[in-house]
This record gives structure tokens, sequence and C-alpha cells, in this order.
């Protein structure tokens, strides 16, 4: 009988050190499942390839009035988009190819089909405000750039590359210190290189309390007002006439 409970008692152990393993890896399993999860929902979303009605679209303006080559290409995220080019700037050949809320690598990506086709003699860019705020680093935002750059270069090697800086914004302050420092890592990537000008936004979009001007964004606190295309304006005219 006393050999029988020891048996029992062995069992019982065993038992219950199986269920606690089963649970311990249950719990392990679950934070990395999650973590994928959360991975594959942020591929996802920051898919190229969720532009492609956009880029159709653009594709499509092309087939029925062709662009002629060497003009001046704005390329980019909804600033560009929602840049009026012929006030702006009259009497300037340019193409507005500027697509929803697009990050820089949307544009690499697209740029057989948005950006070479044209052999612009100007690309103006702006790109790296919704990489931020998806949760970029400045890192990630800089070499994202200087890849874009390096693609553009290969097939267009003496285009002149006009970046605007990351634009401070109410909507998006909390952002600032990570805007400021991708900004001055694309800085130091055109000083660097031949032909490429970064034009800072930053210091004249600031009102004296050190916030952004009220009267250059719209009610959103994040796009551009009329009046603050007009400043871009005049900061970017010097770089493409």
């Amino acid at each position: 009988m006393r050999y029988m409970r020891h048996i029992r008692h062995g069992l019982a152990l065993i038992l219950f050190a199986s269920l606690m393993l089963a649970t311990l890896a249950a719990m392990a399993w679950q934070p990395a499942s999650l973590a994928a999860q959360d991975a594959k929902q942020e591929a996802k979303k920051n898919d190229p390839t969720r532009w492609e009605k956009d880029i159709a679209k653009f594709e499509a303006m092309d087939k029925e009035k062709p662009q002629k080559k060497g003009q001046v290409l704005f390329v980019g995220s909804s600033s560009i988009r929602m840049w009026k080019l012929d006030k702006s700037f009259p009497g300037l050949d340019a193409i507005n190819r500027g697509f929803g809320g697009s990050q820089i690598e949307d544009s690499t990506h697209f740029a057989d089909r948005i950006v070479l086709p044209y052999e612009p003699r100007t690309i103006v860019v702006y790109a790296g405000d919704n990489d931020l705020h998806s949760g970029k680093t400045p890192e990630v935002v800089a070499k994202d750039f200087e890849l874009f750059a390096t693609k553009v270069r290969a097939k267009l090697p003496k285009v002149k590359i006009v970046f605007i800086a990351i634009k401070p914004s109410v909507a998006r302050w909390k952002n600032v210190a990570n805007v400021r420092k991708a900004n001055a890592m694309i800085a130091k990537q055109c000083e660097a290189g031949e032909a490429m000008v970064f034009v800072d936004i930053d210091k004249p979009m600031m009102g004296e309390d050190g916030k952004p001007r009220a009267e250059l964004l719209v009610a959103d606190g994040l796009h551009l007002s009329e009046a603050g295309y007009a400043l871009w304006t005049g900061l970017v005219k010097p770089h493409v006439e």
C-alpha cells in the first residue's frame, strides 16, 4: 500500500510539473505571437503597394498627356500633393507627383514609374513627416532618403535633388525632437553630396513663442495653409529656377 501511495504521489508531481510547464510555455508564446502579429500588421500598413491605385492614375495621366523631359519634378507626401504649383511657380515647367500620406520609401519604390521616366532636371522632395509619425527612427528616415537619392542618381547622375526639411507642426509637435534629428542628418547628406540642396523650413515656420506659427497651417494643425505654401515657395524658388 505504501508503495502504491508513493507511485500515486509521484504521478501527481509529474502531472503538476507538466501543467506548469505547459502554462509557462503558453505565457511565453503569447507575447511572441502578439509581437509577430504586430510586426505583420505594421509591415502591411507600410507596404508601398497600398499606393498602387495612385501610381496607376499618374501613369494613365501620362499616357493621355505625355510629359516632356527635363522639367522640375515635385514628389512626396500630401504637402506636395496639395501644392498648387502653377500658382506658386507660374511659368515653371513642373510635374506634381505627390501622393497621399506617403513615406520616403514609397517614392523610392515607385521611382521607376513616377520619377525616372520624366528625366527631370531637378527633383524636389518632401517626405519624412509620415515616416516619423509611423514610428520610424530619424536614422531610418535619413537612410531612406539616402536610398532614394542613390536609386535616382544611378539612372540620372546629374539630376539636382532638393530636399525640403521635415516641417514642425502643431498636430505632431511631440515628434519635433525626432524631426530635427532627421533633418540634421539629411542636411549633412545634402552638404556632402553633389547637386543636393537642403531647404530649411523649420526655423522660418517657428514663432516667437517657440512653436509653429498658426497662420502657416490649416485647422488640422498639420497641413499647410496658403500662407504656409507662400513661405515654402519663397524658400524653394531659388533652387528650381
